[in-house]
């Protein structure tokens, strides 16, 4: 575990806890708390995820910046502050050192959890859909499939965003060496549906089968994290037509309003869940909070491998 200032990274003592006696944690982001959701769905949801963690047998740890100190773990007050505040900032990698002199506060994406919460030694993080290549404008690749292929988690996810260009993310994710481990099913889940109609790079049936491909992985030398892309649950999911065409309309949509950059994925997200009557969120909580379960059950088993 890397040395912090303590001025710099503020720990929760349950997370504290359960690093110093080994015990398993579940990281989690926070820009689906900031950025994702309105409130009080956002607010909602965060504790649902950190509820079904705990109700796994291990302790959550939610990650964001407040006031310029990185925080592993929120009380109830600061999950509050990130819900109900509208000003909070999107932070990414590159965005983390800034954020910590300039005392900014905000959600960390994908990527920006990743990176702190392998500096603290957590091994397992579980989010909703990762970032990628995105349609329209290939050259603008999220820095989540960089940073997975540095950082050394176990990454649980329903895939990439499927507003996302997926072919072109999961070549980046093979360029990278990015193991893409579908959990009890061969194709790669795009978000909101079943499948995308891509392959995995390999299937695991069971969460003691994901820990050992991890540290198999790992004990051979080999860098990244191992992605495990879990299906939505049928009972959210979506067909994939009619999320094509919700997304068609948001592209064009955000092409004529000129958005870019860090905006994109927030509004074709909302603009999305508009076009479906609200279907895509009802899907996007189900897959966040299935996500957790199916993390909570790996973190298990990641503790027990032998070193």
């Amino acid at each position: 575990m890397t040395s912090w200032d303590k001025e710099i990274i503020a720990i929760h003592p349950e997370v504290t806890l359960a690093l110093n006696e080994g015990n398993p944690i579940v990281a989690l982001e926070s820009t689906v708390i900031t950025h994702g959701l309105p409130f009080p769905e956002n607010r909602e949801l965060a504790m649902n995820m950190e509820a079904i963690v705990r109700e796994g047998d291990c302790t959550p740890a939610t990650i964001a910046i407040l006031d310029g100190v990185i925080h592993v773990g929120l009380d109830k007050d600061q999950l509050e502050r990130l819900a109900k505040t509208k000003d909070m900032h999107k932070i990414s990698v590159r965005d983390i050192a800034p954020a910590v002199v300039l005392q900014m506060s905000g959600g960390t994406t994908v990527a920006g959890s990743l990176g702190i919460a392998e500096a603290v030694g957590i091994k397992v993080f579980a989010t909703g859909g990762i970032g990628g290549v995105h349609r329209q404008a290939p050259f603008d690749i999220s820095a989540d499939l960089g940073e997975l292929a540095k950082a050394r988690l176990v990454v649980v996810c329903a895939g990439a965003k499927a507003i996302l260009d997926i072919p072109a993310t999961l070549e980046v994710l093979e360029t990278y060496g990015v193991p893409v481990i579908g959990y009890q099913t061969d194709e790669f889940p795009a978000f909101y549906s079943v499948s995308s109609g891509m392959r995995v790079s390999a299937r695991a049936d069971t969460a003691e089968i994901v820990a050992a491909l991890a540290h198999a992985h790992w004990q051979l030398g080999l860098g990244g994290s191992i992605l495990v892309a879990v299906a939505p649950p049928r009972d959210v999911a979506l067909e994939a037509d009619v999320v094509e065409t919700a997304i068609q309309a948001a592209l064009a949509q955000a092409q004529e309003e000129h958005i870019h950059g860090q905006g994109v994925t927030p509004f074709l997200l909302r603009r999305v869940s508009e076009l479906t009557g609200g279907a895509s969120l009802k899907a996007n909580l189900g897959l966040l909070l299935n996500n957790a379960r199916v993390a909570a059950e790996i973190a298990q088993f990641i503790g027990r491998q032998p070193s």
